[in-house]
């Protein structure tokens, strides 16, 4: 990667970064207080996240399908669609739970990261776990041995 798509990418992380601190999506209690709606306590800022959002990614998605490639590459790298299936709706479901759970996702358990605050420390840890267990189980690594 080139020095300036670097210096890009992390422009981008800090800006995306800053938009969460300053949303108040770092506050675990603040995402638990949006997903608790029959507590009579509901906290419905996250939805004005979300449709900031919004007002931003819509248009985005509309230019980048009038542009040849991006300004920084030859190409877009998307990801190819596939179908809605078991292992995605499953895989939706855990990370809902795990949403629920622990009132973080992993953008901003990484942007408070830095807080030094041990709930998002151990959150980040368990997350880091779960992907190198995802892939070592995915590389055949914990497949049973046969014995000669």
């Amino acid at each position: 990667m080139t020095s300036r798509r670097l210096v890009i990418a992390l422009l981008a992380g800090l800006l995306f970064g800053s938009g969460l601190a300053l949303s108040g999506m770092l506050d675990p209690t603040r995402v638990l207080g949006f997903l608790a709606l029959a507590s009579g306590h509901w906290d419905a800022s996250l939805l004005f996240v979300l449709g900031g959002a919004l007002l931003v990614a819509v248009p985005a998605v509309q230019l980048q399908r009038r542009l040849a490639h991006p300004l920084l590459d030859s190409q877009f790298h998307l990801p190819p669609t596939t179908p809605v299936d078991r292992r995605l709706v499953l895989g939706a479901a855990l990370f809902g739970l795990g949403w629920g759970l622990a009132g973080l996702c992993p953008g901003p358990a990484l942007a408070g990261l830095g807080l030094g605050i041990a709930k998002i420390q151990g959150f980040v840890v368990a997350m880091v776990l779960g992907m190198v267990l995802h892939d070592r189980r995915a590389s055949g690594h914990f497949q049973a041995r046969r014995r000669p």
